[in-house]
């Protein structure tokens, strides 16, 4: 009766999952191979940092990325950046408030990435955890399960599917594209290939640095994942030691009883 009733719930909610995105035309989202997928996947560190070049210089015009402490670019299974790298970069790009001199001063690595609230454009730190799991490529999470998409594919493919058609509604300038739900979106196209020059020579683009951002992007809503990943590993490794030497106890603690009965 129990697994008759959990079967019905999951088909009713990938029926109603499918019929909402059928309804608003579900986006195409294709799989992309990422570093960081899978229990042993690592960030690319290289490709953080390209990620965060184009976050600066084109996406933090409209978007911040006020849960994402600055000092963070320093960690080593991140973007792996010297203190002096990472107090250079917040005080070139960023400046916030500070009510002790109730004014703006360049920022520091203790204080987050700014939130941008004069755009009106969403927060960007946990973008890649919201737009994963159900949320994600075709609202089941069947995608994710199996194909490993999730949050960071569909970024990318948002950021690279405007197919260059715009109409008028209700006096709102849309945009068609092929990752939305629906095809059309108000935000217009922010990136088109060749937006940034990256320091490490990497091609840039319109997939690569729509690729290289949604990495960053996935880096911020999970900074910890490569140290959860290490820690679930010793957890699993410790595991399976524990259980074989709870085994091999068990048969050298019951080996009498049992030579017993046979004689």
């Amino acid at each position: 009766m129990l697994k008759y009733i959990i079967s019905t719930a999951c088909t009713a909610l990938m029926f109603v999952a499918g019929g909402a995105f059928a309804a608003g035309g579900a986006g195409k989202v294709e799989d992309t191979q990422f570093s960081f997928e899978g229990p042993l996947g690592t960030f690319d560190q290289e490709q953080l940092r390209r990620g965060l070049k184009v976050y600066t210089e084109v996406c933090a015009a409209c978007h911040g990325l006020k849960y994402v402490p600055i000092r963070t670019l320093a960690d080593g299974n991140g973007l792996g950046y010297s203190d002096d790298q990472v107090r250079t970069y917040a005080a070139d790009n960023f400046e916030v408030y500070d009510a002790d001199l109730d004014d703006m001063r360049p920022a520091k690595p203790s204080d987050n990435f700014p939130e941008n609230v004069d755009a009106g454009a969403p927060d960007l730190s946990l973008m890649a955890k919201a737009r994963a799991g159900f949320h994600g490529p075709y609202g089941t999470g069947i995608n994710q399960l199996v194909k490993g998409m999730g949050g960071a594919e569909y970024i990318a493919a948002l950021l690279a599917g405007y197919t260059g058609e715009e109409k008028e509604e209700a006096g709102v300038t849309l945009y068609e594209n092929t990752a939305y739900p629906g095809r059309w979106i108000s935000m217009g196209p922010p990136l088109y290939g060749e937006d940034v020059d990256y320091d490490d020579g990497h091609t840039n683009d319109l997939e690569s640095e729509a690729q290289d951002v949604a990495a960053f992007l996935m880096w911020a809503a999970e900074p910890k994942m490569m140290d959860r990943q290490d820690a679930g590993f010793r957890g699993v490794l410790f595991l399976a030691v524990l259980s074989v030497l709870l085994y091999l106890t068990n048969k050298r603690l019951w080996a009498p009883i049992k030579h017993a009965r046979k004689d």
